[in-house]
């Protein structure tokens, strides 16, 4: 009976959406006129687009990056702050604190960063004396993704603290055993820290892929989806079929989203192995 609010909640405010979802895609629908079943059309003409290809492509590289750039990254930030060096606590709330800012304000930073004319990257080249390195970041073909990608970095403290809560709760006592067998700092981290952690990791790294898959906020204030359509992602190619009042479409983007999503998430579960963080804390 406890149970029960959520899970009227979630019938009401996610399977529902889901199957309506799942529906619509089937359908041609402007949302001012009735609905028609034009079967598996939507799909065949999201298929046959180049850009909708190119975006599928894109979701596989945040995700990727997701899963081998900013969970290590994340991962060493841990294992560092758990060993509480100078001014560990001031570092924690430094590189957690982007997650409390507007994505928003952050992507315009960014921009202004990757200015070609006036941002602090090109400049800071050119003091460097590497100024033939200088790009318009965000207006290049081979740049642009990367760039994007890269600024996407900075919220790797949400992953840190996550990874971080599951440190700071392993026995102290292990390791002063270890240091008593002669085991170095990184022994200690390979054989005690990550086998200890191993299923936070997979949950932080579920997590920050899930969150790759469903980009767009990033993508859609800072490049548009451009140069010559480089670098779209899902999100914004469903978004860009609703504002043309293509719900359909838009619809069976959404339903191949979630289907891609299951797949890669399910395939990284099978190379890392599934791991319940509750039941490995537990043993």
């Amino acid at each position: 009976m406890f149970l029960l609010p959520v899970g009227l909640m979630i019938i009401a405010f996610f399977a529902y959406p889901i199957i309506f979802l799942i529906l619509l895609g089937f359908m041609e629908w402007n949302g001012i006129q009735p609905m028609s079943f034009v079967g598996l059309d939507n799909f065949r003409a999201i298929f046959s687009n180049a850009v909708f290809r190119t975006s599928v492509q894109n979701n596989l590289v945040w995700a990727l990056s997701a899963a081998f750039l900013q969970i290590p990254l994340a991962l060493v930030l841990a294992l560092i702050l758990t060993r509480a060096p100078r001014g560990w606590r001031f570092f924690r709330t430094v590189y957690f604190l982007p997650n409390v800012i507007s994505l928003v304000a952050l992507a315009m930073m960014w921009s202004a960063l990757y200015n070609p004319e006036f941002g602090l990257i090109n400049h800071a080249l050119e003091a460097l004396g590497a100024g033939h390195l200088a790009r318009n970041w965000l207006g290049e073909i081979d740049t642009a993704l990367p760039a994007l990608i890269f600024s996407y970095q900075i919220y790797v403290g949400y992953f840190m603290v996550i990874i971080l809560a599951g440190t700071l709760s392993i026995p102290q006592e292990f390791y002063e055993a270890a240091l008593m067998d002669g085991a170095n700092l990184l022994q200690q981290e390979i054989y005690i820290t990550l086998p200890a952690i191993r299923g936070i990791i997979v949950t932080a790294g579920t997590l920050a892929v899930a969150f790759a898959l469903r980009q767009f906020e990033t993508t859609f204030l800072m490049t548009a989806g451009g140069p010559a359509n480089r670098t779209p992602v899902m999100g914004l190619f469903m978004y860009r079929r609703m504002a043309g009042l293509q719900y359909g479409r838009a619809a069976a983007t959404g339903v191949l989203l979630i289907i891609l999503g299951v797949v890669v998430l399910a395939g990284l579960q099978r190379i890392f192995g599934k791991s319940d963080a509750v039941a490995d804390s537990n043993q």
